[in-house]
């Protein structure tokens, strides 16, 4: 959909590897870290990012990103101040792809239009909606669309057959597949059943499959590596930022290098694994 995520993905089959998405809140702890690890995360080997826009009530989402999107409220963070963050991230680097994630509350109370416009004008490739399924579509992921914005949807491992065409019916950029059933960053995947999944979405789409929940370490990236297009890592980043905080929950001058020298590991877990034939 994105002329940003269609060339990463593209690369990346080229190339004849998965790709490393990243994921980290916006604000988490401040806002001048965080963009001080967007920057640095493309040379650490980061090839998409997703920005979490905080919300108060992140029902899907595990207590790390729990509490980064608290630590993130709590120093302030909005939406617009999210949008602010990846136009600053733009001056620097026009290719990287970024997806912001979250929930449709924020989006709605700050006006579908109106974000979508501004998402677009600060670079935004793409959205995650957690909390909107296929049955909502005329909500946002229409607008979305028409916008040149990538809506990517979520599939899990209770999606069957039948839910799935549904669930991709509108979906661009690339399919999350969640690799867990509950929230996120709180179990293990079972690597031999990812790859089944994947393949089996691969029956029903072109698009790339992307899989998160429950990558932590190098070894696990490189396991989902070896047949997902992309794996997704969240929950061990943003607890890397928290266990790199003062006392008073703010960034030390460990903070940067612990996250970045994380994601150098997990890069090197992606770019190591032998591809499934």
């Amino acid at each position: 959909m994105t002329a940003r995520l269609d060339a990463k993905f593209a690369a990346l089959a080229q190339q004849g590897r998965a790709g490393l998405v990243t994921f980290l809140t916006a604000g988490d702890p401040d806002p001048g870290t965080t963009l001080e690890l967007l920057t640095g995360l493309p040379a650490a080997g980061a090839d998409v990012i997703e920005l979490g826009m905080p919300f108060s009530d992140p029902m899907a989402d595990g207590p790390a990103i729990q509490w980064s999107s608290l630590r993130a409220l709590k120093a302030g963070q909005t939406l617009a101040k999210t949008l602010d963050l990846v136009r600053a991230f733009r001056a620097g680097d026009d290719t990287t792809p970024l997806v912001l994630m979250g929930y449709y509350n924020p989006i709605y109370v700050y006006g579908v239009a109106r974000f979508l416009a501004d998402a677009k004008a600060a670079g935004v490739d793409g959205l995650i909606v957690v909390d909107l399924p296929p049955e909502e579509d005329d909500e946002l992921c229409l607008p979305a669309l028409d916008a040149g914005i990538a809506f990517i949807r979520l599939a899990t491992p209770t999606t069957d057959d039948q839910r799935l065409p549904k669930v991709l019916a509108n979906t661009a950029g690339f399919v999350y597949y969640v690799s867990i059933t509950g929230v996120t960053g709180t179990a293990t995947p079972d690597f031999d059943k990812v790859g089944a999944a994947v393949a089996r979405l691969k029956r029903h789409t072109r698009l790339p499959v992307a899989v998160g929940f429950g990558v932590k370490t190098a070894a696990h990236a490189g396991a989902v590596a070896r047949g997902a297009d992309a794996v997704v890592v969240g929950s061990a980043l943003v607890e890397t930022v928290r266990t790199s905080l003062d006392a008073e929950g703010l960034a030390t001058d460990k903070t940067v290098p612990a996250v970045l020298g994380l994601v150098r590991e997990l890069a090197a877990g992606v770019r190591g694994a032998v591809r499934a034939a």
